[in-house]
């Protein structure tokens, strides 16, 4: 069927269109003005253009600044085998598979990849996604059905939310990382259900908390669960090698299935499920976010097996990341930063109010250091944070640079050394985020006194 409407007709037709606010399906992009008001205040501390990267510092805008606000925990993106397997697998391959791994652009890294990373990870197998985010959607949306259900932890990630939403099953949530909450919805709910799946993060991506591993295992078993444990922010942080969650807590196979990304600690884009073959093989075969995708490129698979060898033979880069953690918690601490009692590399540190973390941040970045605001809807009002996070890159003088400006920006807001704003944060801190703002308002009540 061939359509005969000329331009001149479909230019006078649209002289009759009867679009109105109420019916315009694009009105609500008109209408939006969230974004538009921060940026026209100063204070939008979004879409920076890196320009350049060495180490832990980006330039930006023609300046240095410190990063403080990379995923890049193990600083592998610069490590010269890294790079060079990449440049490598583009020699090889090119740059592109240009398909699908079910079809046409399957190849002999992404099996070598599956096969060394389930072994790393002590699982049977692993099946390797384009990206992190399409993980969780596809193994989530084909395993849970119309009689199934999932528990979720009310802080876990977006692209876990996403997954549940895409499976036919109903979502509980349950309060974070509670596991006294979680067995309350589990006796309440679980005998309504054929399979249900507990889903939580290993490592929360915002305030850096770690999941209480041993007592959720302990509650998949007692009420016939499988467990769900997303290390995108574990791998490579955790455990003996940065085998992740099951490996900190030296609870091999507790989880029934581990997901993780790599465009974090293994410096790369993609993503990964690991579990028992009969798993992998089920969601290899009927998960569409895996089926319909295009393949990992050459080069961002040959950069996961170089990340997965160096972490192995050079445990230097995890115990450089230690290190520093260690360093940033303890002086933020000291200052009298809330940092929520984190132990990993993100250490949030509690500000408030929305705008004043804003405005925080962009003073952060006008001295010369790279941080990314938390505001709502992420956080509850009044709960907003300035998400700090750590690499292994990053040189004494880089960090005691960053101490020293936070210093004197917590000061200048009255974030610092101003008894009234601090009981204020010790308030939100404890009402808000519970247990790990009680342990972080212990923490910095001792170093002061200290």
């Amino acid at each position: 069927m061939v359509c005969n409407t000329s331009r001149n007709e479909i230019m006078s037709i649209s002289e009759f269109s009867n679009l109105t606010p109420e019916n315009d399906l694009f009105s609500k992009c008109a209408a939006y003005d969230t974004a538009k008001k921060v940026q026209a205040a100063g204070l939008y501390c979004f879409f920076r253009p890196i320009e350049e990267t060495t180490g832990g510092n980006v330039v930006t805008h023609g300046k240095k600044r410190v990063m403080i606000g990379s995923n890049n925990y193990l600083g592998l993106t610069h490590h010269p085998k890294v790079i060079e397997a990449a440049k490598s697998a583009i020699d090889r391959f090119g740059t592109g598979f240009t398909g699908s791994r079910f079809l046409n652009g399957n190849s002999v890294l992404h099996e070598e990849l599956e096969e060394k990373l389930a072994r790393y990870l002590g699982k049977e197998a692993a099946l390797v996604f384009a990206t992190g985010f399409q993980s969780n959607q596809g193994a989530l949306s084909v395993l849970v059905g119309k009689k199934d259900v999932i528990f979720s932890d009310q802080e876990n990630h977006a692209s876990i939310i996403e997954g549940t939403r895409s499976a036919a099953g109903e979502t509980i949530v349950f309060r974070h990382n509670d596991p006294v909450d979680l067995e309350k919805k589990l006796k309440e709910n679980r005998e309504r259900f054929a399979g249900a799946l507990i889903v939580a993060d290993g490592v929360f991506s915002m305030s850096g908390d770690i999941l209480n591993l041993p007592a959720f295992a302990l509650l998949a078993k007692k009420y016939n669960c499988r467990l769900y444990v997303d290390d995108a922010h574990s791998l490579g942080v955790l455990g003996a090698q940065g085998q992740g969650t099951e490996s900190h807590f030296d609870l091999p196979n507790s989880a029934d299935i581990v997901m993780g990304t790599f465009s974090k600690s293994f410096a790369s884009i993609g993503g990964y499920v690991a579990a028992d073959k009969d798993v992998i093989h089920y969601i290899k075969h009927n998960a569409r976010h895996f089926m319909f995708t295009a393949a990992m490129p050459p080069a961002a698979a040959a950069t996961v097996l170089e990340c997965l060898r160096v972490v192995q033979e050079e445990p230097e880069h995890l115990e450089a990341l230690r290190r520093n953690v260690t360093k940033m918690s303890t002086e933020l601490t000291r200052m009298g930063y809330y940092t929520l009692g984190s132990q990993t590399p993100i250490l949030p540190l509690l500000i408030g109010d929305d705008m004043m973390a804003l405005a925080f941040t962009q003073k952060l970045y006008e001295n010369g250091v790279f941080a990314t605001p938390v505001v709502r809807p992420a956080v509850p009002e009044g709960c907003a944070l300035i998400r700090t996070s750590y690499m292994a890159a990053h040189t004494d003088s880089d960090l005691d640079y960053v101490l020293t400006v936070l210093e004197k920006l917590g000061k200048a807001f009255g974030i610092l050394g101003n008894p009234e704003r601090q009981a204020s944060l010790d308030e939100v801190s404890v009402k808000h985020f519970g247990k790990r703002g009680a342990q972080a308002v212990a923490s910095a009540a001792s170093m002061k006194l200290a």
